[in-house]
């Protein structure tokens, strides 16, 4: 039996597309935000659009407000515009916010990057590769290291959080 398109639901993704391409183009990269809800336990992330079509792959952040959120991606994303490839492992230090953020690969993206995947017409199972940027606490401390101050499901570990 085959499926009928929603037409609504079909413009509605057109647009999208459109937005994030005009984005894109004017902006090298477009960020895909998620708003949380901290009561609820359900915590807010964002991501990249773009740098896959630069061959590198997209970022992910989880638990921070939309504002530095976008500081954040924009400052990395413009890293990698400016010829510098951001790996697993590398810890990054940023001027005016204190901060260190560690680069963690994300085992699967296809169950975050929905829109990156649909951006570049990739299957979920087949999806862009995406980098977890997971920043310490006040005290320099990562989610994984004993006395970490931060409620831990606020920067899930790679492949322990889906979008679903």
């Amino acid at each position: 039996m085959t499926m009928i398109p929603d037409p609504a639901m079909v413009a509605w993704l057109d647009q999208q597309d459109k937005r994030t391409a005009q984005t894109i183009r004017s902006h090298g990269t477009s960020i895909e935000y998620v708003t949380g809800d901290m009561r609820r336990r359900q915590t807010p992330f964002a991501y990249t659009v773009g740098l896959f079509g630069m061959g590198h792959p997209e970022l992910l952040v989880f638990g921070l407000d939309a504002r530095t959120t976008g500081l954040l991606l924009n400052d990395v994303a413009d890293r990698v515009r400016g010829g510098q490839d951001i790996v697993a492992g590398e810890l990054l230090e940023f001027a005016g916010w204190g901060h260190r953020v560690t680069v963690e690969t994300v085992p699967n993206p296809g169950d975050i990057a929905f829109a990156a995947n649909r951006f570049y017409q990739r299957p979920d199972d087949f999806s862009v590769e995406v980098l977890q940027l997971t920043y310490d606490d006040r005290d320099g401390l990562f989610p994984w290291q004993d006395g970490y101050a931060n409620a831990v499901w606020i920067q899930p570990r790679p492949g322990e959080f889906t979008a679903w």
